[in-house]
This record gives C-alpha cells, sequence and structure tokens, in this order.
C-alpha cells in the first residue's frame, strides 16, 4: 500500500548565499514576499523593512561559476511591488539557464533584468515607465501572455473628491515583447477607471481583479471580484455566493461606476464570504479560499466549483498564513502549518502532513503535477513511497494525483479484448463464437493487440511523466516513431485512465463521495452533449437516460451549461455560445416525437382552434409503441423546468425563441418556428413550432388543470404567433378573466392591423353575448380597428346575436322557465340581450371617422390634370341583388339620429327595427 511522504529536494546549499536565504525566510511575514521562478532555479526575496530592496538566490547547473556571477540585489528608497517572469511561457529547451524579469517599482519604474548562466549572471536590460503620467502609484502588477497588467492610484485631479480615496484608481496594460538585448513595450492603454483599489491575478489568459481586503470598502464595491479576458475583450462580474457569474460585458465600457451599476442593487442584499486567499492555476482558473472554510475553483468559464470543506475544528481567520496551489488532480492547502492534500474530482482529503515551519506551495514548470513547498529549512516535494520491506523506491512525483495506485494494466488490457470480441462479433459473417484468447493468439486481428501494448508502455515507470513533459515543452519534433505515437494518444488514454479511477471511485466511496462524483460527471456529460455539433439518435438517447436517472442533478447541469440566469427585468438570460443553443433547438424529428395528451382548456371556438390542429399534430407524429419515446433536447429541457422551475416555462421558451431568432440565423430560426401558409401549415413535419413543442410537454406531463391552463395561456402569448394570441384568449374567456382578456387584447392589438381586427371582432361577437364584458366596453371601442365599418359591426353583431330560445353561451348564466316567443323591444335590466345604447359610442365613433374627410387621396384630388374615371353603370338587377347595398343600413343611421330619443326616431330607423333579428331599444 502506498503513503504519501514529504521528501527534501534541498537545504538550500545549492543555491547561492544560502545563509543570506535562511535569515531572509526566518523574518516575520517572510513567505508573502518571496518569489519564485518557474523552474526554481531563483528564489526573490523583497524586502519591506527596515531596509527596501531585493535579494535574489540563484542554483546553478555549474556550481564553479556562481563565484563570478553577478547578482540581482538592489536596494531602492522606492518600495518594489512584485517580480515578473516575463519570458517563462516561451522558454524552449535551447534557452535553459535564461531568464528575463521585470522589477515593478511602486512610481511606475520597470527594471528588466536578464540571467544567463553561461556569461555574467544577472545584467540590466533596461529601464522604464510603465506609466505616462506624473506620480502614480502602482498597487499591484502581473503579466499576462504577452501584456504587463497593473492597478494604479489615479492623481486626485482626475478622480471625484468624494470618492478619490476608494474609487481613485485605474488598471492599465502595456504589450510587451522579449528581445535579445531588450524589451519592447508598447502604449499604455487603460482598462478599467474609477475603480477601487484591485489586486490583479494572471491566470492562462484571463487577468482576475480581485478587491483589496486591507482597506474598508465602499458600499457594495467588495462583494464582487472582475474577470477580464484581454483576446475575448470582455469582463465577466463573480461573487464568493453565486455558483454563476452575475453578468458578463464587453471591455469597451471602461468606467467601472457604469459597469456594476446595474448590479450594485442585488448586492447590496448579499452577504458573500470574504476571500482569505487565492492562487492562479495557470489554466485561467483561480482557487479561493473562503471565509467559510470552502476552497473553491473558479473556472475559466466563469463558474465557481465547491472542491473542499475544511473541518469546522479548524478556524482560518483573516490574517491566518495559508498558502494553496493545484497540481492537476491534486489540491494542496497549507494551514499554519498543516499541509490537507486533496483529490478534487471527489473532494476527499488524500492526506495531512504535520509540518515544522510554515511553508509556502508553488509550482515547478519541470515537474507540474508534484506538490512543492519552500520552507525555511529547504525545499520539499510530496511523492508516494511504497511500504515494502524488500523495495525503498519511490514512485514518479507525476504519478501523484489520488491515494490508491493507478488501476493496474492487465484490467485494462482484459477490458481492451473483451470489448474488441463484441466488436468484432457483431461484424462477423461466421457463426464461431469468438474468445479474448483467440483475439490474443490469432494474427489477423491486430488493433486489440496494438492497443494492448500500447497500454502497457503507457503503465510503464516513468513513461506517463516522460510524455507530460514532451508534450508540455513542445518536444514533438525530437520524438522517436513511438514517442510521437504516445503523444498523439495522451489525450485519449487520460480519458481511459481517467473513465477507471471513476469506476474505482465509485466502488470504494461512501455515499456523499458517490453523489458529489455523480453530480459532477452528469454536469460534464450534459455540457459535453449539448456542446456537440452533430447530435444522432444514440447520443440523445444517452442524453434522455441521464435525464430519468439523475433529473436533479441533470436540471443543474443544463442550466450550467445554458448559464441561466434572471437579468432583473423579469426574462431569462443565457450566456451559453450558439452551438449550444443549436443543439438545443434541433427540429423535431418524426420519429422521436412523443406523444401526448389533449388540452385541458375547452375554450369555446368562433373561429377554428389551434387546439385540434396541435393534437392533431402530436397524434400523428407519437410512435405506435408502449415504450418510452426519446424526447428531443428542447422536450429533455422543458420536462427539467417543468418539474423544478414551473415558473420558468414560459419565460425559457420566449429565451429559445429570441436565441433562435437573433442567435442562429435565419434557417434554423425559420425551420423552428416559421408562420403556417393554412391550417396545418404549422404542424408540418420537422417545423413545428416551439410553443407547440412546449404545450405538448405540457399536456403530457399531466399536471393541475388551472396550473396547465395558466401555463398554456403564457407559452401562447409569448409565442407572439396570432393564432396561438387567440387560442390564449378564448382559453381566458372561457375561465372568464375578463380583465385579463382586456389586457392581453390591448398589449397584442398593437402587434399587427390584422390581428388587430381578429381580436376585436372575436371580442364583439362575446358582446353580443352576454354582458361580462359591459365594464370594459370604453376599453374594447378603443382598439377598433380604422377599416371597419357600422356595416360590418352591424352584420357581425346581428350574426352572432343568440336567438330567443337558445340559452347564452355564458356558463354563468340560467335560463327561465320558457323563453318569450320575440324579445321585448327595451330590455330588463337583468337581461343578457345586447342593445343599441351599449353599441351607441362605438357607432359614434365609426360613423364620424367615416363623415371626416380622408387625407389619403388629397394630393389627388387637388390635382386638375387628370378627371377621375366614370364609374360604370350596373343594371337595376344587378344593383338589387349586389351585397354592396347593404351599406344604406350604414347611410340611414346618422349621428343625429342617435341623438334623437325613442319617440322621434324616423321612418328609417323602424325599418331597421324590423330587421330579421332586432336589437332593443334601451334608454340611455
Amino acid at each position: 500500500m502506498a503513503r504519501l511522504v514529504l521528501e527534501q529536494r534541498s537545504d538550500f546549499g545549492d543555491y547561492s548565499g544560502s545563509k543570506a536565504l535562511t535569515e531572509v525566510l526566518e523574518q516575520e511575514n517572510s513567505l508573502s514576499n518571496v518569489r519564485l521562478s518557474p523552474d526554481g532555479r531563483h528564489i526573490h526575496g523583497i524586502l519591506r523593512k527596515p531596509k527596501v530592496g531585493l535579494v535574489t538566490f540563484d542554483k546553478y547547473e555549474r556550481p564553479q561559476l556562481a563565484q563570478n556571477q553577478k547578482k540581482l540585489d538592489l536596494t531602492r528608497t522606492v518600495p518594489i511591488v512584485d517580480v515578473l517572469y516575463l519570458d517563462h511561457n516561451n522558454n524552449s529547451s535551447g534557452s535553459a539557464g535564461t531568464a528575463v524579469v521585470a522589477v515593478v517599482y511602486e512610481n511606475g519604474k520597470a527594471e528588466f533584468w536578464k540571467f544567463q548562466e553561461c556569461k555574467a549572471g544577472w545584467h540590466l536590460l533596461q529601464t522604464s515607465d510603465l506609466c505616462n503620467r506624473p506620480g502614480p502609484r502602482v498597487v499591484s502588477v502581473c503579466a499576462c501572455s504577452n501584456l504587463i497588467v497593473w492597478c494604479e492610484e489615479q492623481p486626485p485631479s482626475e478622480s471625484f473628491s468624494s470618492t478619490r480615496n476608494k474609487l481613485g484608481y485605474c488598471v492599465c496594460r502595456r504589450d510587451f515583447e522579449v528581445e535579445e538585448g531588450a524589451v519592447n513595450l508598447g502604449g499604455v492603454k487603460i482598462t478599467l477607471h474609477n475603480n477601487p483599489k484591485f489586486t490583479v491575478v494572471s491566470s492562462g489568459e484571463c487577468v482576475h481583479l480581485l478587491p483589496d481586503l486591507t482597506v474598508k470598502p465602499l458600499l457594495s464595491i467588495s462583494k464582487f471580484f472582475l474577470s477580464w479576458s484581454p483576446h475575448h475583450d470582455f469582463f465577466r462580474i463573480s461573487t464568493t455566493c453565486r455558483n454563476t457569474p452575475l453578468k458578463r460585458l464587453s471591455a469597451k465600457e471602461s468606467d467601472f461606476r457604469r459597469l456594476v451599476t446595474d448590479c450594485l442593487g442585488y448586492l447590496a442584499a448579499l452577504e458573500p464570504p470574504e476571500i482569505y486567499d487565492f492562487s492562479a492555476t495557470g489554466c485561467g482558473g483561480l482557487l479561493l479560499l473562503l471565509s467559510t472554510g470552502w476552497l473553491c475553483l473558479l473556472q475559466k468559464d466563469g463558474m465557481l466549483q465547491q472542491l473542499y470543506k475544511m473541518a469546522e475544528n479548524v478556524l482560518v481567520k483573516s490574517g491566518t498564513h495559508t498558502s494553496l496551489c493545484m497540481y492537476q488532480d491534486t489540491l494542496a492547502l497549507l494551514v499554519e502549518q498543516n499541509l490537507h492534500l486533496i483529490d478534487i474530482n471527489c473532494g476527499r482529503e488524500l492526506k495531512k502532513i504535520l509540518l515544522k515551519r510554515e511553508g509556502l506551495l508553488y509550482a515547478n514548470r519541470a515537474e507540474r503535477f508534484t506538490p512543492h513547498l519552500l520552507s525555511g529549512t529547504g525545499l520539499f516535494v510530496v511523492v508516494k513511497e511504497t511500504d515494502c520491506r524488500d523495495c525503498n523506491s519511490k514512485m514518479k512525483p507525476s504519478d501523484f494525483n489520488t491515494v490508491e495506485s493507478n488501476p493496474p494494466a492487465p484490467l485494462l488490457i482484459e477490458a481492451v479484448f473483451e470489448e474488441a470480441c463484441k466488436y468484432y462479433q457483431q461484424r462477423s459473417l461466421s457463426s464461431t463464437q469468438l474468445t479474448v484468447d483467440t483475439l490474443k493468439k490469432g494474427g489477423r486481428f491486430q488493433a486489440p493487440i496494438s492497443l494492448a501494448s500500447i497500454l502497457t508502455n503507457y503503465f510503464s515507470t516513468g513513461s506517463r511523466q516522460k510524455v507530460a513533459e514532451l508534450s508540455q515543452n513542445g518536444g514533438g519534433g525530437y520524438m522517436a516513431g513511438q514517442d510521437k505515437l504516445m503523444g498523439s494518444l495522451e489525450t485519449e488514454l487520460k480519458a481511459l485512465v481517467s473513465l477507471e479511477e471513476v469506476k474505482g471511485s465509485l466502488v470504494r466511496g461512501s455515499a456523499k463521495e458517490v453523489e458529489a462524483l455523480c453530480e459532477s460527471l452528469v454536469e460534464k456529460e450534459v455540457a459535453r452533449v449539448l456542446s456537440s455539433s452533430d447530435l444522432d439518435k444514440e447520443a440523445l438517447l444517452y442524453l434522455n437516460s441521464i435525464f430519468n436517472i439523475f433529473p436533479r442533478q441533470a436540471w443543474r447541469a443544463a442550466q450550467a451549461a445554458l448559464q441561466l440566469h434572471y437579468n432583473g427585468e423579469g426574462s431569462l438570460c443565457s450566456r451559453a455560445p450558439p452551438d449550444v443553443w443549436k443543439t438545443v433547438l434541433s427540429p423535431v424529428s418524426t420519429s422521436r416525437t412523443p406523444a401526448n395528451l389533449p388540452f385541458a382548456n375547452g375554450g369555446p371556438k368562433h373561429n377554428r382552434s389551434l387546439q385540434d390542429d396541435h393534437i392533431a399534430n402530436c397524434k400523428a407524429k407519437s410512435p405506435s409503441s408502449t415504450s418510452p419515446a426519446v424526447l428531443p433536447v428542447f422536450e429533455l429541457l422543458c420536462h427539467s423546468v417543468f418539474h423544478f422551475q414551473p415558473s420558468w416555462l414560459p419565460r425559457f421558451l420566449e429565451l429559445a425563441q429570441n436565441q433562435g431568432t437573433s442567435g442562429l440565423g435565419l434557417s434554423l430560426a425559420s425551420s423552428s418556428w416559421s408562420f403556417s401558409g393554412g391550417r396545418g401549415g404549422e404542424g408540418r413535419e420537422n417545423h413545428m413550432p416551439l410553443y407547440k413543442r412546449a404545450l405538448c410537454v405540457l399536456s403530457s406531463l399531466n399536471p393541475d388543470k388551472d396550473q396547465q391552463q395558466d401555463l398554456e395561456v403564457e407559452l401562447l402569448l409569448v409565442s407572439w404567433r396570432p393564432n396561438a394570441i387567440l387560442q390564449a384568449l378564448r382559453i381566458l374567456m372561457a375561465k372568464q378573466e375578463w380583465e385579463r382578456v382586456i389586457q392581453v387584447a390591448q398589449k397584442f392589438c398593437k402587434q399587427s392591423p390584422l390581428l388587430n381586427k381578429e381580436i376585436f371582432t372575436t371580442l364583439l361577437c362575446e358582446v353580443a353575448q352576454h354582458r361580462h364584458l359591459d365594464p370594459y366596453l370604453d376599453l374594447l371601442w378603443a382598439l377598433c380597428p380604422e377599416d371597419l365599418t357600422v356595416t360590418t359591426i352591424l352584420n357581425l353583431v346581428l350574426k352572432t346575436l343568440p336567438s330567443p330560445n337558445t340559452p347564452p353561451s355564458s356558463p354563468s348564466f340560467s335560463m327561465s322557465g320558457t323563453a318569450s316567443p320575440s324579445p321585448a323591444p327595451f330590455a330588463d335590466s337583468n337581461s343578457s340581450q345586447l342593445t343599441i345604447g351599449l353599441l351607441k359610442p362605438l357607432l359614434s365613433k365609426v360613423l364620424q371617422r367615416e363623415t371626416k374627410p380622408s387625407q389619403r387621396y388629397a394630393d389627388i384630388l387637388q390635382s386638375p390634370l387628370f378627371p377621375p374615371p366614370a364609374l360604370p353603370r350596373q343594371p337595376a338587377e344587378q344593383a338589387a341583388t349586389d351585397p354592396s347595398t347593404d351599406s344604406a343600413l350604414a347611410n340611414d343611421i346618422t349621428p343625429a339620429l342617435l341623438a334623437e330619443p325613442p319617440e322621434q326616431k324616423s321612418p328609417t330607423h323602424t325599418a331597421a327595427q324590423r330587421a330579421e333579428v332586432a336589437l332593443p331599444a334601451n334608454p340611455v
């Protein structure tokens, strides 16, 4: 059984000035001022008190040269902010023993030094001014790729006096290029201004701006931090109490106050934990040690992942000495003299080592996967030591990633041959059963034999470390044939080994560890499937099984993959890339659309209904078998949204439609929700609109009837489809929610004249049926379309009026014993009969509009050049039978007639009362 031990690599005897180095490390709070080179050969000590300066201790490959070499020891009057290594990312094997550093001072000066072991050691290349303004004060600095980024205090004249001490800083950057004898600097560019004091931290291609906790912050500015991507030109605002970013904004906005204004109100109600310590991961991420005891990883995409919770008896307070660093899959945390080694895959503590003195964790470029520690007595590494009597050899540090040994090669090799048996048997025309022994002995199947040989070499001692070093140092050109093959297969082999490690963790882990591992796996798998460019049937079936087996974990994973959050205006937002949404909004296939149940609205159908068409579409596409249907991605997500956040379903549909029309181009938008050309046009194969797909899901879930109807209405309205809006109105009218009906009508009548006319005529028919809309008639008459005439209105009302022997359509009315043979000319107060008095405001408005001179053709009427053409004469018989003669009814009803009392009405009005269905003249 292997155990973890601390092995000393150096007692500083191989460094120049080892005695002075020990004295520097024994000073109080000295470890926070120590910087190590990426290769561990140079140790820099920044002196703060009582002297100000820099001392450097170098390790030479040839110690005999150390006596004549120049050291980088500086004594200055201006404090040093930091020491940056500029070319360590570009160092190749041919430039070993060479380093270029920048020593940055508070006054904005920068000294560039170069180390060459084969020459004179350290020598000064140049001295430059980083800042281009007088009197700057640099508070933090870092190097990111080919940029030097720093935070400096602005002169008082350039900042607001009231917030001068709090928001009087700016973040600047300069490009640099290291040449043989100089460092070329680009111009100064301001990335952010009017910001608080930030600590700039570089990690990969990202720069994180962390709040300075040494000063009392202003309002809520210490409750969040920023991440800036120079190459993609955006800011990301995050906080330590949310696992997703608050906002992502373009870096074109450089004013800090404008950048965070939208978030301050939300942050004022939060109490996020403080950041006690941090460490860059080197690949865009950031390790954070929080005041709650949680150790979290801020990933490159802005997601905050909780890795490890410290025990309650381990109290970390502000000012406690801590150090942390990540080594591939292993996290090292040092709290005072206790070193904790944690497996980040499952959050389990692998080992706790008690140290004699406090130390500083660091990463060594040559051994990236091995924890390195600097203390006052030397340099140490954590390695595995086999507890065997006959063997005292230690394992390679690069193999350190978990307590258990790596999966044995024979098990994986056996699995390879078993899988190969299945593969060849499926494609074999022979009835002979293949066995593992047949594959091993026969010479026909070379693929499993070759893979078994590769696995054997990969698990041999030192092979994985060698491949990792070759791939990291870019030594592909120097590899032999086998090394090239191993380098190309490195990713696949790592994935295979990781899979075996996951299997082992599931078998050995506790219930909580298995739950955490499952959630992590589900999140990774959902993100991987949704990011795939071509989602085939097998991948879709696999995604369905994940959502069925791990519903809650899959919902969280979907939220993370789509980066869903509310924007403060009641709408959902997503920062997922277009490729993910393209997978989510893929068109429905005929063979995989689920069977569905009918709607529960049961609304009255004045025109043709979407309901019948939609149910027919769902039933036509339903599979004939009784096995569970394979749902498309959009339907899967709708299921999860309904189960865990039902109120999000309409907002999710709205977000999906916006992503389809704006983010994915016209092709996908038109194929997903194009307007129909006929009754069944919207349900064509592979062109089902998104709102119908969401309705299919809703009807298949059998929720509470009221809840289902409410969600149906919301889904229909957010679709912005004319037929869907009319269907939503019918549902609301069936539920007798008349106030909501008028609100919907007022909102959507502005969408188009045709929809305005459809809504108005539908509601006018309701007015003719019952008296529930009477309190809203003034609002309804205001929606009357301009092209509607009095003739049209009266014809529509007369056709819709219920006959005397027909009960009212509204379910709230009850008929008396017998109906009168003909309606009375004046309706009683309890009658549901429509009267002329109720229609008078509408008819007056329309008549005034008809009698008012139209200015549409004013320019033609004023032109004397061409007389208007004469109208063709029509025979008297044709004029008598022409439907257009119905306009005589409109010509006889004038505003003066409407103003007359009942007893003085003209004979024309008497003729109108003798129509087939009369309107009672209820006086106004």
